[in-house]
């Protein structure tokens, strides 16, 4: 099936067809993705048809995976050499060293290594879905809503369970506010106004986190579409070269974009992993 050929949107967009290169008009074709008869649960009808953005996800799962086998793989065959590890294994070792070293363990606090797996594999999965956003005919499935939503609730899930396995008991202190050192009047005062702003902080976190990676991957997108429109807008060849650098100059943008938003999730996630098992202190 031909398809719109249109370069930008289907970048962000989720649909139930999936681009691919071909020799038609606009060099874009579609093809159909399965579509599954919905189940149905009273008032409440679920769709488990894969969409683009599925497809999508799944490959970027798919390439972590190869990638990070195949720097194992170098890495062992350089250890079992007695040499140090080289090239691609090299950069992908200084990689994981530097996130385990100065991300996760400074900020999750004491015996923290059990959460380096979950903050790594929370960085290389965002950042190659964000990557494959930026290639031809891809797209990118950190700019839904209900992908980056579902990853901070992941995220939540376990920044509460980290605070319940360290705190114990204590992990009520992080829902309900009650102050030691001050007279009952003042503390049930205190915990009446405190304990309801204590359980939105609770959620404004993984919601800061859902918001900040779906708006960046999708903003580049929205400015470079604004960029070519600005062609169409004067209809005149003479603004042309102006539009296309500056739509170039927000692609190599969107490639940092791309890392700089990997690592900040993951650091948050590290960050409020941390914040939770030290609140006792």
């Amino acid at each position: 099936m031909l398809a719109n050929p249109d370069l930008i949107m289907p970048h962000i967009t989720d649909s139930h067809v999936i681009d691919y290169p071909c020799l038609h008009r606009g060099f874009i074709c579609e093809a159909e993705l399965p579509r599954w008869t919905p189940i149905h649960l009273g008032p409440l009808t679920i769709d488990m048809s894969p969409t683009k953005h599925v497809v999508w996800l799944l490959i970027a799962a798919v390439v972590v995976v190869i990638t990070m086998l195949l720097a194992a793989r170098a890495h062992a065959r350089a250890a079992n050499a007695g040499a140090a590890p080289k090239g691609f294994a090299n950069g992908m070792e200084a990689m994981v060293l530097y996130l385990r070293n100065e991300v996760v363990l400074p900020n999750v606090g004491p015996h923290g290594e059990k959460y380096v797996p979950f903050v790594l594999s929370l960085f290389f999965f965002i950042l190659f879905a964000n990557l494959l956003g930026l290639m031809p005919y891809g797209s990118t499935a950190t700019g839904n809503i209900a992908v980056t939503g579902t990853l901070a609730l992941i995220t939540f899930v376990v920044v509460e369970v980290a605070g319940m396995r360290a705190l114990g008991k204590a992990y009520i202190g992080t829902i309900v506010y009650w102050p030691h050192d001050m007279p009952v009047v003042t503390k049930s005062l205190m915990t009446l106004i405190m304990t309801p702003v204590e359980i939105i902080g609770k959620f404004t976190k993984p919601f800061a986190l859902m918001i900040r990676l779906f708006a960046n991957m999708t903003a580049g997108h929205v400015i470079v579409l604004a960029l070519i429109g600005l062609i169409f807008t004067f209809g005149s060849y003479w603004v042309v070269p102006g539009p296309i650098l500056m739509a170039l100059g927000i692609m190599l943008l969107e490639v940092f974009v791309a890392f700089l938003q990997a690592y900040v999730f993951a650091l948050l996630a590290a960050v409020f992993i941390g914040q939770i098992r030290s609140a006792h202190h």
